[in-house]
């Protein structure tokens, strides 16, 4: 993928061009069309992805709890603690996202652990507010 596209996400933003090539070989560009699920609650959690472009619903149990735009992260709380989706997320506009899975991620814990420490604040503050994600 390219790496200059991390510019786009807010927890990418402040690295260096270096930093940022390195993100990018631990992940993948994907498009998602309208009306698909990124994740289903209760089904094992094995990527994250992080919104460039479009918007999606998050429901948890059916219910419309949040919605997320450009710069959100959908995944964190399954792939870093939970192994399970604690929500259903659907694109409700085409979307373009970036996608790391569960062993890139390891690999940057390795390689840039300010980043991965950031995912994982993520995590607890969501898991505080009760907020599935």
């Amino acid at each position: 993928m390219d790496a200059t596209r991390l510019e786009q996400v807010p927890i990418f933003r402040e690295l260096s061009r270096k930093q940022r090539k390195l993100v990018a070989s631990h992940a993948d560009d994907v498009s998602l069309p309208e009306g698909s699920k990124i994740a289903e609650q209760g089904q094992l959690a094995y990527e994250l992805f992080f919104i460039v472009e479009g918007t999606a619903d998050v429901l948890d149990d059916g219910t419309k709890i949040a919605e997320l735009g450009p710069g959100d992260v959908v995944g964190e709380i399954g792939v870093l603690e939970t192994h399970s989706r604690t929500a259903t997320v659907v694109a409700t506009s085409p979307i373009e996202a970036i996608v790391m899975y569960g062993p890139e991620l390891m690999a940057l814990d390795k390689e840039l652990p300010g980043v991965f420490a950031q995912l994982q604040d993520l995590v607890r503050e969501r898991l505080s507010r009760g907020r599935p994600g």
